[in-house]
């Protein structure tokens, strides 16, 4: 301390290692385990609970106002099926080659939307969360930049662009809406913001669109090994896959437009045989040679989410601890981002505080 006090007097500069960052915390549809998922009350969640960004999925109204519904079909996240007023709406579409039955945003005015009520995804899984069916409505993205923009501190926005070949055949063009919405917006022209979509036709629009915007950055998504290409390379007789976008050529020519690839957890550490994390794959390793970020998908406090070594207790209880020990791996892997269902959960795990006791 002595010698350092010494040489700064002297204005001699000492050279130490940079702190590495710590991941950032990307609020998965808000505070999700906690409040009914897209809700202003679950993005007001995560905020209080200390995410650096939250995000919204962002899918059309009928009049093309863009809302946050995970998917446009709201049968499971909405009371829609308790309203006789709309019983006559309820078809069968195929989005991106899945037949899929229920109500869909694209059908209802933005007023229609407004009469139904949230509801909690997964019931009783989330006790706390479905305490709260039927009190909030369906959120516009322009109340959650307003709510973001009042919170008193800033906090990044990172919305998913949800199936826009889809919505481009229904006469939507979704992506064109979110860049007017961006220029138009004051705080969004000035705090983080990172768009992602799964689709690489829309990211590379966004590139041009976006271009210039110092605050911007772009996360191509990659799905899944049971999905196997994007829907708008499925649409244009591509053969492009996600396997192939995560090789180290892959990856470099996602660095062309993007600046963040977000694979799901277990393409990143993968799980063996029984259930238990492995071993790291490659995937950080290569992204970060490529000059890309990597941030993962999704985290969530419950046993039936976590790799079996992680869980405690009954499969369908919470267990935070293991949640915790969950991301904490993945930061020593090296991640730069990583998507939670419970923002307070991925504080503790990012900020080394001790996570003895948390339930």
């Amino acid at each position: 301390m002595m010698i350092r006090l010494i040489l700064l007097v002297l204005g001699i500069a000492m050279t130490t290692a940079p702190l590495a960052a710590k991941p950032l915390i990307f609020a998965h549809r808000g505070a999700s385990a906690l409040r009914p998922e897209e809700t202003l009350a679950a993005y007001e969640k995560a905020i209080a609970d200390g995410a650096d960004f939250i995000e919204p999925d962002l899918v059309p109204t009928k009049d093309g106002v863009l809302v946050a519904r995970h998917e446009s079909n709201i049968t499971e996240t909405t009371d829609v099926a308790a309203h006789p007023e709309f019983a006559a709406r309820r078809v069968v579409k195929v989005i991106d080659g899945r037949a899929q039955e229920g109500w869909f945003t694209e059908d209802f005015t933005l007023a229609e939307l407004k009469t139904l009520r949230a509801k909690e995804r997964l019931g009783a899984l989330r006790p706390e969360s479905m305490g709260y069916d039927g009190q909030f409505d369906v959120a516009t993205f322009d109340e959650i930049v307003a709510l973001a923009a009042r919170s008193g501190r800033p906090v990044g926005l990172i919305p998913e662009l949800k199936h826009p070949t889809y919505y481009a055949g229904l006469g939507f063009d979704t992506p064109g809406k979110l860049v007017a919405t961006i220029k138009a917006s004051a705080y969004l022209r000035r705090v983080p913001l990172i768009v992602q979509c799964f689709e690489i036709a829309t990211l590379k629009r966004l590139h041009r669109e976006l271009a210039g915007r110092r605050n911007a950055s772009l996360l191509q998504l990659i799905q899944s090994p049971d999905v196997k290409q994007p829907a708008d390379v499925v649409a244009a007789g591509g053969a492009l896959t996600f396997e192939d976008m995560v090789t180290p050529q892959g990856l470099a020519e996602i660095a062309t437009y993007a600046q963040w690839i977000g694979p799901p957890l277990r393409r990143v550490i993968p799980l063996d045989a029984a259930g238990n994390a492995g071993p790291p794959s490659a995937v950080i390793a290569d992204a970060h040679r490529a000059g890309l970020k990597v941030s993962v998908f999704t985290f969530r406090p419950e046993n039936q989410f976590l790799p079996a070594n992680l869980r405690h207790g009954d499969v369908g209880a919470r267990w935070a601890q293991g949640m915790v020990a969950d991301v904490r791996s993945f930061v020593a892997a090296g991640v730069d981002g990583f998507f939670t269902d419970d923002p307070a959960l991925g504080r503790v795990a990012v900020d080394g505080a001790d996570s003895a006791g948390l339930k």
